[in-house]
């Protein structure tokens, strides 16, 4: 097995599997090994893991769709390991095993990337990043994504510069490129946001499960998220497919990732990942519903142009008026 192992071609967040850097893998046969990080935070983050995935108050409907399913710990062989021996790494699901051409999103959740009694040096470098990106201001700030053309094959991945130097315009030029089919112009926005009904709307669209997600946080005061991820995926095939008249649903998967700093909820809601949360669901919802104005109008507008070439063709006439 250890042969299979590769690094994912659809990551799009966090440091790469190398000869001589640990990162991520995947074996083709539906597993994800994430390494664990160095101190405390990697045993802590395999820790939550284990507690969560038997935790009675976990409903298991939340558990099963919105969290990767643990499968333990494994030592694997890696060349990036110290002295090269067999290194620790979290054994989870591929949460894109499946998908053919993947367009992924993550998106970092909470305008506080840091838990409580964080050291300060750590605590002065999260605040900077999230002052420095769109987290302190929205709630949450695009850190990877990955969309591939479903015609041509065509991958567009901005870099983590690009990302980071994002401002509320670019956020939502974003979420709405990761949804379209082609780039735009350069000058305005010219994306078609031809994929937003297959993968933002719908019974089983991104915004329907985190408005799910949404009613849980609400309520749950188990855990406190600190500078997790949450992930979307689609396949770009698929989407296509579903966009067509006619088409089925775009096999839409939304998943939490990165806890390495979950804290104690201690009976008290997450105000800080809910607001986060909030705050996205706003944004695409905005893009669902502008998609829908602009669906609502080129089709009055068509009826319009039906009802002209039918009175010019004399197949029409108004009725007399009584």
């Amino acid at each position: 097995m250890a042969s299979d192992l590769r690094p994912p071609e659809h990551q799009v967040a966090g440091h790469r599997a190398s000869t001589d850097k640990l990162g991520p893998l995947v074996d083709g046969e539906g597993l994800f090994y994430k390494p664990l990080q160095a101190g405390e935070r990697g045993e802590h983050e395999a820790a939550f893991y284990a507690a969560f995935s038997a935790h009675p108050a976990v409903p298991p409907s939340v558990r099963d769709a919105f969290f990767p399913r643990f499968h333990g710990t494994r030592l694997l062989p890696t060349p990036a390991s110290p002295a090269g021996a067999p290194y620790p790494h979290i054994v989870l699901d591929d949460l894109l095993a499946g998908l053919p051409s993947p367009c992924v999103a993550d998106v970092k959740i909470g305008a506080c990337t840091w838990p409580p009694r964080s050291p300060d040096p750590y605590v002065a470098k999260c605040l900077a990043k999230d002052r420095e990106t769109t987290s302190a201001l929205l709630g949450f700030r695009v850190s990877g994504v990955r969309v591939v053309d479903a015609q041509g094959g065509a991958v567009w991945r901005p870099d983590r510069s690009e990302l980071k130097a994002m401002d509320t315009a670019g956020v939502r030029r974003v979420l709405r490129r990761y949804v379209s089919t082609c780039d735009g112009d350069g000058d305005g926005d010219g994306l078609d946001c031809a994929l937003a009904a297959a993968v933002y709307g719908g019974e089983g669209g991104v915004l329907a499960q985190l408005r799910e997600l949404k009613a849980w946080f609400e309520e749950q005061t188990l855990y406190h998220f600190y500078s997790a991820s949450i992930l979307f995926g689609y396949d770009a095939n698929a989407a296509a497919a579903a966009s067509a008249p006619g088409g089925g649903g775009g096999g839409v998967r939304v998943k939490l990732v990165d806890f390495a700093h979950v804290d104690e909820g201690e009976g008290v809601i997450d105000h800080n990942f809910l607001g986060g949360l909030c705050s996205l669901i706003k944004f695409i919802g905005d893009i669902v519903a502008e998609v829908q104005r602009c669906v609502l109008a080129n089709v009055t507008h068509k009826c319009h142009q039906m009802k002209r070439q039918l009175f010019e063709r004399g197949n029409f006439t108004e009725l007399p008026v009584t």
